[in-house]
């Protein structure tokens, strides 16, 4: 049996950068490099001359989204040196009809994208009878982003029809051979590889994975994704994720070094009443975080009693938008405490407030339920409707910002050369 191809797709916008990362990814065992999208958008069909010109034994893959000229996007491409040109399956059967005929005359292939079709198995039998070369069965990196998955529709597709199938999605080398093993004859991989420090090995895992077809698919709860995705995080990062959304203000960490990550159990106290959030510890459950809104910061409400016993209860961490005191020993635990203000004074148990309610804790909303992730940097909240699709977004933000810290690093080159900031500023 053949075997299964590894294509990288070049989704950047600086043709520099790509054709090194793709000069990587082929030593790493890549097989077709494609210029992504955004690549032909920013470089337009200079792009996919220059990675022919310098990878003349490879198949380059344009992926142009075409959904209307089919003939004339499929043309342009294949004389700038694509072998492979993708366009939607979204598109009017005339206008992929016009593309496969163009391909036909221009000797190029054509894949046809099931990217958002609303029936991806009754459409692919379709684009098979018109004749396209390959289908790819693709979840795009904002429906990634919300939990979105190929492998889910990818064996349907790949019963359905008898053309090679294609599968693209944030796949990284253990989802690549399940893909394989499924049937796909094509993965397609972006981000883990081309925003890997190192792209030739992160290609290289890929590669073996996807020639030993190991991997079996199990899906992990959507709160378990979060949290994992969460500790591979910073704050500033889901700070970007988030449109450089701002942190809880004036609320800094104890214990520095200290990462807490969990949802939240809202609290709502008066100055110095300590009576809720003592409580409250034993309404969290394992891996939750405290987070308390205090109407004043003169008097503490927490100290190292309740530290400790929120250890025994396996708390992540607390959040304090009013005073702590006993620091000393908070800090001697070690257990991650977040405040406004130290103080050695404590109130009294008067019972006043309530547990799991809206507060607005340094400034920032936060209700049942919403994700915390803190850090030295500071404290950020992710409304709970979005968590996934922000923690998804934010690791999207770690992995560019690992691959520019490597070309800094080394390639002796300064962050503006590497995001060739100056053509990119706006336009004044």
């Amino acid at each position: 049996m053949e075997k299964p191809i590894l294509q990288v797709a070049l989704d950047l916008v600086e043709l520099k950068r790509a054709l090194e990362i793709a000069e990587e990814a082929i030593i790493g065992g890549a097989d077709w490099i494609e210029a992504g999208t955004p690549l032909i958008k920013s470089e337009g069909m200079n792009a996919v001359r220059e990675l022919k010109k310098k990878f003349k034994d490879h198949k380059i893959v344009a992926d142009m989204k075409t959904i209307d000229t089919g003939a004339v996007e499929v043309e342009m491409a294949a004389k700038s040196g694509a072998d492979v040109v993708i366009i939607l399956a979204l598109s009017n059967d005339a206008t992929i009809a016009e593309a496969i005929r163009a391909g036909r005359k221009y000797g190029c292939q054509v894949m046809v994208d099931l990217i958002n079709h609303p029936k991806p198995v009754e459409r692919a039998k379709e684009i098979e009878r018109m004749g396209a070369d390959y289908i790819n069965v693709h979840v795009g990196v904002d429906q990634q982003m919300i939990g979105q998955d190929p492998i889910e529709v990818l064996k349907e597709v790949v019963n359905s029809v008898s053309i090679p199938v294609a599968t693209a999605g944030g796949l990284d080398a253990e989802r690549a051979a399940i893909c394989v093993s499924l049937g796909a004859k094509i993965v397609i991989v972006g981000s883990n590889i081309v925003k890997s420090r190192n792209v030739t090995e992160s290609a290289r895992k890929v590669r073996e994975a996807i020639d030993k077809k190991i991997g079996e698919y199990v899906r992990k709860s959507m709160d378990d994704e979060i949290r994992e995705i969460l500790m591979k995080v910073s704050t500033p990062n889901v700070s970007d994720a988030m449109h450089r959304a701002k942190a809880m203000e004036g609320i800094y960490p104890l214990v520095r070094g200290k990462k807490v990550v969990g949802k939240a159990v809202t609290v709502s106290t008066m100055d110095g009443d300590w009576a809720k959030p003592v409580e409250a510890i034993n309404v969290a459950k394992e891996g939750e975080v405290i987070v308390i809104k205090c109407s004043g910061d003169t008097t503490a409400v927490w100290g190292e009693l309740a530290t400790r016993s929120c250890i025994n209860r396996k708390i992540a961490g607390v959040i304090i938008d009013g005073a702590v005191r006993d620091v000393d020993d908070i800090r001697s635990l070690g257990f991650p405490v977040f405040a406004r203000r130290e103080v050695p004074n404590a109130g009294e148990p008067k019972g006043f407030g309530e547990i799991n309610v809206r507060i607005f804790c340094g400034g920032i909303e936060v209700n049942p339920g919403d994700w915390i992730i803190a850090d030295d940097n500071g404290v950020m909240v992710i409304p709970k409707q979005r968590a996934y699709e922000i923690a998804r977004r934010a690791l999207e933000v770690k992995k560019a910002e690992d691959r520019i810290r490597g070309e800094i690093e080394e390639r002796g080159r300064t962050l503006a050369d590497v995001i060739e900031l100056y053509k990119w500023e706006k336009v004044r």
